[in-house]
């Protein structure tokens, strides 16, 4: 009988470790390389600006257009209890105080769908977190306007729909045995939405321990974590879509948390947001991410999730034009609009003025890719990225040449990638100041026409005054970028400083002098880049700092 048990319980331990590893999102965080943030990485040399100076706009022609394309979707009753859009609509319209009568009524008829957390075979009905934190929202912002939130709907909120209350902070995949540790968006969802409702009730009289995020723990557990976030960076990295639900949790804490944790909040939006300036031109932003495979093949440049964001914030700023175009990320720039957050200065000039240029590498941490960027007056190198390995679900991209132009899709944009056409097997980090390469030939924008060709090499003259040289092979692209000089000229210093085939193959001589020594096939731990001037430089970004580089300074 005991040998009849010791099977049974056995094969349904079997059976359930099965069901953990055939979930992609449970055997990311077991066989992906979480493991990184068990020790600190070093800060690197550029701090994260803080500055906050401009005057920012108290009314937004593109926030009005955001909340009016929610608020006049219809409600439609089947679609009231799911995962979706109606809390959505439910917010705008009370931003714009229209159909508030209908859209209390439509709140009481919300009910608990689902479970905090991520979704899984043991956890079917996850996902509740996603429509937590928008009631969260609309609690925080018109808890005490009556008439917009009527008491009656307010207390049904409260007491019914923010499921999640206590100090009882939950990392790990429910019903994992707590072995597996949720993914940050679900976590900084879930737990956030507690915190603010037990900060809620706090607040307006309640004195239950349970509610007292300093007593029962909360406010030094989410403080711990978002530390942890701005030290480390984050797993889900640029991730879509995962990236925008990030940074609505985060929002949510910032405007609505206490004094310690608002900062706190603050400093990991501050930090990604800086990350996505240094890795973006006028709003083109395509960088290696992580999560999910099946957005590889997006090829859109100016509509990913954290450009919605930045687009709501900067229809407040002094910024007069970008483009507005947000896609699918409707949803977050709704919420964009809706939460009060401001980005430091820095942030907004950066994205469009460049000033004289930067070369920045983003690290973030083991079995992971880093982020490089080599940036001029008017042109942005943008790294691709390294897959490593199957459940690390790291999507690399090409490397791209961002330029003052209305470009909004790759094949608009000069771009290299390889070997071959499956990013799982690219290592596309060979970027360098106004140089890049990787093991495949160059795309060139449809139409466009050299000014001049030598020896395999072209040039483009393009808008202000950049001179692009481009060698193409199947096996072996290489871009050189110039500002402001004679592209015949350019193209004379390259040809004559770059005559031996050879060694081409791993080393290119800028016009300036500078030999930038390569390997396109390294592996995919390993920069492309192995020497500059003879000096071999730190290939294993692994255990690159949070974010290192310098700004170019006037000739």
């Amino acid at each position: 009988m005991k040998r009849i048990l010791k099977w049974i319980f056995l094969s349904i331990g079997l059976i359930y470790l099965f069901l953990l590893i055939a979930n992609r999102q449970v055997a990311i965080v077991l066989f992906g390389g979480d493991g990184y943030k068990k020790h600190q990485l070093r800060p690197g040399n550029m701090e994260v600006p803080e500055k906050r100076t401009f005057a920012w706009k108290d009314h937004s022609g593109f926030a009005d257009s955001i909340l009016l394309l929610w608020a006049n979707k219809p409600i439609r009753e089947e679609d009231i209890n799911r995962k979706g859009i109606v809390q959505n609509i439910v917010l705008a319209r009370m931003m714009l105080k229209k159909d508030i009568p209908e859209v209390n009524q439509t709140l009481m008829k919300f009910r608990v769908w689902g479970i905090s957390g991520s979704t899984w075979a043991l956890n079917k009905k996850g996902d509740y977190d996603f429509t937590l934190t928008n009631l969260t929202t609309i609690l925080w912002l018109f808890g005490e306007k009556e008439d917009i939130l009527f008491p009656e709907t307010r207390e049904y909120l409260i007491n019914t729909l923010l499921s999640e209350e206590g100090g009882k902070f939950r990392y790990a995949v429910p019903y994992s045995l707590g072995l597996w540790k949720d993914t940050e968006n679900h976590i900084l969802m879930t737990e956030g939405s507690r915190y603010l409702k037990n900060r809620w009730l706090a607040l307006h009289g309640n004195t239950a321990e349970k509610y007292d995020n300093n007593r029962n723990g909360m406010e030094d557990k989410l403080l711990a974590f978002m530390d942890e976030l701005r030290v480390n960076g984050l797993y889900e990295f640029n991730s879509l879509p995962y990236v925008g639900y990030t940074l609505v949790a985060l929002l949510n804490i910032e405007a609505f948390g206490s004094e310690r944790l608002s900062a706190k909040a603050r400093e990991v939006l501050d930090y990604m947001n800086w990350c996505y300036a240094l890795g973006s031109y006028q709003l083109k932003h395509y960088p290696p991410m992580r999560r999910r495979y099946e957005k590889a093949y997006i090829r859109k440049l100016l509509t990913d999730y954290h450009s919605a964001f930045m687009k709501s914030w900067l229809s407040f700023s002094p910024v007069e034009k970008f483009d507005a175009d947000v896609f699918k990320a409707e949803v977050h720039a709704l919420m964009g609009v809706c939460i009060p957050y401001q980005p430091a200065d820095e942030v907004i000039k950066t994205i469009f003025d460049k000033g004289n240029g930067y070369f920045v590498q983003l690290g973030h941490g083991k079995n992971s890719c880093p982020e490089i960027y080599s940036a001029g007056k008017h042109f942005l190198l943008s790294a691709g990225g390294a897959n490593r390995g199957e459940n690390s679900i790291i999507v690399a991209r090409p490397i791209c040449l961002f330029m003052n132009d209305t470009a909004s899709v790759l094949a608009n944009v000069f771009h290299l990638a390889g070997p071959g056409n499956d990013f799982k097997q690219w290592n596309n980090t060979g970027v360098y100041k106004h140089f890049a390469c990787a093991a495949g030939p160059v795309k060139i924008p449809a139409g466009l026409k050299p000014i001049q060709k030598k020896n395999s090499w072209s040039v483009y003259l393009m808008k202000d005054s950049v001179s692009v040289a481009v060698y193409s092979t199947e096996k072996l692209g290489i871009v050189a970028v110039s500002e402001g000089h004679d592209p015949a000229t350019f193209l004379y210093h390259i040809v004559h400083l770059n005559s031996d085939w050879a060694k081409l193959e791993h080393q290119f001589t800028m016009p300036e002098g500078t030999a930038i020594e390569f390997d396109v096939n390294s592996p995919k731990n390993r920069w492309v880049i192995q020497a500059i001037n003879g000096k071999p430089v730190d290939r294993k970004y692994d255990y690159w700092p949070l974010i290192q580089g310098d700004f170019l300074k006037t000739n």
